[in-house]
């Protein structure tokens, strides 16, 4: 599956995301237009999303959806989020080598516990 924006992928995002059940994947990466760092790791997630067609992938610009941060400030890029069905497994920036993220999908379970944060739910959000 594509690396789907919010926006010009407002369809495919809700159509990806529809089902809502616990076993929908999401992850996203909370990112700014701006950032060098995020231009550089964009093609990197874009490959893997190409790559896991069982998993939604979001590309979230944080100054186009501040909604979608609830109480969470970002501060460092790039900062991601997986969440699987209402419950987030990961939250926080990573260092932008996509063997990170890899290593750490790999590592999440269905039983990983819930990680507390101040954010909405965003696939919830997402399907609106």
């Amino acid at each position: 599956m594509p690396l789907l924006v919010p926006g010009p992928d407002t369809s495919a995002l809700r159509t990806a995301l529809q089902s809502g059940t616990d076993e929908t994947w999401l992850i996203a990466c909370f990112c700014a237009a701006w950032c060098d760092t995020c231009t550089q790791y964009r093609p990197k997630l874009a490959a893997l999303s190409d790559s896991q067609p069982e998993r939604v992938y979001a590309w979230i610009d944080i100054e186009d959806h501040p909604d979608l941060l609830g109480d969470e400030d970002v501060e460092n890029f790039p900062t991601l989020l997986v969440q699987r069905g209402s419950r987030t497994l990961f939250y926080g920036p990573m260092l932008p080598h996509i063997g990170h993220l890899e290593r750490l999908l790999e590592s999440l379970t269905p039983d990983s516990p819930t990680v507390p944060t101040q954010l909405p739910d965003v696939m919830a959000l997402l399907r609106e």
